[in-house]
């Protein structure tokens, strides 16, 4: 059998009566809209919840603060009986969210050793993105003295015969349900099978390694496994945590600590619940005309731009094509910002993005196409990682919610 980087792993799942109450969105989702939060605050006050084990990051400039309680409600729930550890195994989940009908994941450790984050990677484990390496530090803060870790990373397989975690699906009825609910504050609903017969599993996936099948898909005998899809930073922050603590250990501690692996969904990109949408640019605190101005001079390909003011989109057309579209207009507001002042954000769903513009004058909120999901195993393969924030998979409430936990201690 093929490694992989892929294992089984003992899961903390919450134990409450309310469900719903403890899964939350991803912490780097409505990173602008404080409402969200505080909302979801007032929901699930009194109660046990994620929200007190994360930090979102409409916070983060709060890290030094908010991160000893974090960590001190993480002790309290793993003593006070707040979480069951399942045997060794996987989960699967079934996801229906307000804009698909079934997306289903694997949960399941990823092996750190095996997961790069650099731009042009050939481990087995890849970013799709850029990694911003000021972005780890913070995050970094948190993890490092956590007893557990609540992920909300998504890793892509590319299974285009939807074989393995398809037929775990179609075979459910032979598994145990460990949970089923509704998610708060729009998100969906979701059902969890334990899967304890995990080693077929791990050997399907390392099948998706067979050398002809790679160099037919990709053009080459690359050895690339799996694809980060959401929660990029998380796992760098994980990866980097991993490489400090291992400094400690001896040869063999390093072949068994806990903190060498991340606890991750895993989804087939062919998955009908999987799509991407573009992500896009807030840009505010600026002087709108001057930056308007500015960016007609770059080609960002097509992309739309609107402003507080503006009846209506407008559309700029160029020759370049994703990515190189997308970095050149990042090169554009970071230089911008750093010559005139003023802040960028990366938001999902166009409705969101023309509500914050529509509410704070001295902003302009720029809208990119969307990325074909077929591409993107072959494209990182060949050419490494794309500009960061290029794409989502799906709509900010369809992130993974908190849930499935681990020790990492």
């Amino acid at each position: 059998m093929l490694e992989t980087g892929l294992h089984e792993a003992k899961i903390l799942l919450p134990n409450t009566d309310d469900m719903t109450a403890f899964s939350i969105v991803a912490c780097d989702q409505f990173t602008s809209e404080l409402d969200y939060w505080k909302k979801l605050e007032s929901q699930v006050k009194g109660k046990k919840t994620a929200l007190d084990l994360v930090l979102p990051e409409i916070y983060l400039s709060e890290t030094d603060k908010k991160v000893p309680i974090i960590n001190e409600n993480i002790d309290k729930y793993l003593s006070n009986g707040s979480f069951t550890e399942l045997p060794k195994g996987f989960i699967l989940t079934v996801r229906k969210t307000p804009f698909v009908e079934r997306r289903i994941g694997l949960v399941a450790t990823i092996d750190l050793e095996k997961y790069e984050y650099s731009k042009k990677s050939s481990a087995l484990i890849r970013s799709t993105e850029g990694t911003i390496e000021e972005r780890i530090p913070p995050r970094l803060k948190i993890r490092k003295n956590a007893s557990c870790e609540f992920p909300h990373i998504m890793i892509l397989c590319d299974d285009e015969k939807r074989e393995i975690i398809e037929n775990l699906y179609k075979n459910r009825d032979k598994l145990t349900k460990v949970y089923d609910f509704e998610l708060n504050m729009g998100g969906g609903h979701i059902e969890g099978y334990f899967v304890e017969d995990y080693m077929p599993v791990l050997e399907a996936f390392s099948h998706l390694l067979d050398e002809d099948r790679l160099v037919k898909k990709y053009g080459s005998a690359d050895k690339f496994a799996f694809a980060v899809g959401d929660g990029n930073h998380s796992l760098a922050t994980a990866k980097t945590h991993w490489n400090n603590v291992k400094e400690t250990l001896s040869d063999t501690e390093r072949e068994i600590h806990p903190a060498r692996f991340a606890l991750a969904e895993i989804v087939n990109i062919y998955d009908e619940g999987i799509y991407f949408e573009p992500i896009f640019r807030f840009v505010n605190g600026i002087d709108k005309e001057k930056f308007l101005s500015g960016l007609k001079g770059i080609d960002g390909g097509k992309i739309g731009v609107y402003a507080n003011g503006y009846t209506k989109t407008q559309q700029i057309d160029g020759k370049n094509a994703l990515p190189q579209g997308i970095l050149a207009v990042d090169e554009y507001i970071k230089n911008f910002i750093t010559e005139n002042g003023g802040e960028v954000d990366y938001i999902h769903g166009e409705k969101n993005l023309t509500d914050l513009v529509d509410k704070n004058e001295n902003s302009v909120g720029i809208f990119f196409e969307k990325m074909d999901k077929n591409d993107l195993f072959r494209y990182v393969s060949q050419s490494g990682a794309l500009p960061r924030k290029t794409f989502s998979m799906g709509e900010n409430v369809e992130k993974r919610y908190y849930l499935e936990g681990r020790k990492i201690k």
